[in-house]
């Protein structure tokens, strides 16, 4: 199964190249991605600069431009999928219906991967996706079973591409109403849940406050870590309860799920951190690639991967064992 590997960086890209991945998921320095945060991403000449070393270690490199175009820019996002056709790269990842049909009529021997931000989570979405615009792969929801996955896969003909590290969101894939509301920014276009730009820390007395928008999201004593102030694994007062209450400080591990995934008919596996270190890059690659490679001899999966580098080190395996229905 392919391992697909996050880079915010160019060094964190060739960090994964030398850790084993497969193929290399990254975007550029602008809102044309959903991590557009200072300091993450690439420049042009960086984009290609990376393909280069990539594929000469057989490593491939997907583009995610998988925000959604503002009215009256969209040039922008037509420039991004042009560059991304120039540097090399060996697909890209979108989730605009119109960005895709500019994409499918300007640029058609540019592989299209459709982009979890569309949250396309059944097969005749699927199917019209690759009828339409000519789609190779999708990368699922993560609101779905194993069996669920399974079923999607047998009444289509394009690839699956699953997350089995990282972070998980309370919201539809994409559609952070939460950072919406306390930011102005909409996460789908402007590429960033909380931006560091609303972002503030304020020490009061020896207590550090986090807040977003002007919202106090955290609030921890002196030399405890204080957390990046995202809404959903906010903490908050509700009647007589205190703590999470929309979601704990929890990661997605997949990784003893992968023999079902794939059975499932999954392609490949997609780990979430593009905002993370070279070292996490390092660490999850070498782990899910040794998991891989375990699979294909027919050898014993690895136990316990990964545990310190999950939020609050603490793991589940979300809705691909849910049992609710």
């Amino acid at each position: 199964m392919e391992i697909v590997c996050p880079a915010g960086t160019p060094a964190a890209l060739r960090t994964a190249v030398k850790a084993g991945a497969h193929t290399i998921y990254c975007g550029f320095s602008d809102e044309t991605n959903a991590r557009n945060f200072p300091g993450l991403n690439f420049n042009r000449t960086e984009m290609r600069e990376g393909v280069e070393f990539a594929h000469s270690h057989g490593v491939k490199v997907l583009v995610a431009i998988n925000t959604f175009p503002r009215a009256g820019d969209e040039v922008i996002w037509h420039n991004a999928v042009a560059d991304a056709e120039a540097a090399g790269v060996d697909a890209v990842i979108l989730a605009d219906p119109g960005l895709l049909d500019y994409a499918t009529n300007n640029h058609p021997k540019l592989r299209r991967h459709l982009s979890v931000q569309a949250a396309a989570a059944n097969a005749d979405i699927i199917n019209f996706y690759a009828q339409r615009f000519g789609v190779k792969r999708v990368v699922l929801p993560r609101v779905l079973s194993v069996q669920e996955i399974a079923t999607i896969n047998a009444e289509i003909e394009v690839e699956t591409e699953v997350f089995v590290f990282g972070g998980l969101c309370v919201m539809a894939e994409g559609r952070c109403s939460l950072s919406s509301y306390v930011t102005g920014k909409s996460p789908n276009m402007n590429g960033a849940c909380s931006p560091a730009s609303h972002v503030e820390y304020h020490d009061d007395n020896g207590v550090l406050d986090a807040r977003l928008g002007g919202y106090t999201i955290h609030r921890v004593e002196k030399g405890e870590p204080a957390p990046y102030p995202t809404l959903c694994k906010g903490c908050f007062t509700a009647g007589e309860k205190q703590g999470h209450l929309f979601e704990d400080p929890v990661s997605l591990n997949a990784g003893q799920l992968i023999p079902q995934l794939k059975k499932a008919g999954v392609t490949a596996l997609k780990i979430e951190g593009r905002q993370r270190s070279r070292s996490y890059v390092a660490q999850v690659v070498r782990n899910f690639r040794a998991a891989v490679d375990a699979l294909a001899l027919g050898q014993p999966m690895p136990e316990g991967m990964l545990a310190k580098l999950s939020e609050g080190q603490a793991t589940t395996t979300g809705a691909y064992k849910k049992t609710w229905r």
